[in-house]
């Protein structure tokens, strides 16, 4: 009796036993990426995230603000502690203004 061979390339075909462990393997590999997107996409890890970049950002732009510049290589952080950085100067110009209409009061 001859074992069982698959068209494509004429190997034998996988035992009943090995499709059941590779069935195993493939639902455990299945059950860690939905645990790991369960994570990233839960609103508490999103919030880390953010005040982590937010604290990076922050610190950045302190340092291009006392002459350290911004971070070259990480265009990500570059972008952050940019946008940051025009935030603080539209915060500022907003106060400019409230404080000048105030005074012509």
């Amino acid at each position: 009796m001859s074992e069982s061979t698959t068209p494509e390339n004429k190997n034998p075909a996988p035992t009943s036993r090995e499709l059941e462990d590779e069935v195993k393997r493939t639902r455990a590999e299945l059950s860690t990426t939905l645990d790991q997107l369960a994570i990233r996409l839960s609103p508490k890890y999103q919030a880390n995230q953010l005040a982590s970049a937010t604290k990076q950002a922050a610190s950045d732009a302190g340092a291009f603000v006392t002459g350290g510049g911004l971070p070259d290589g990480q265009p990500g952080r570059r972008r952050n502690a940019q946008v940051m950085l025009g935030a603080a100067a539209a915060g500022l110009a907003l106060v400019v203004i409230v404080v000048v209409r105030a005074r012509r009061r």
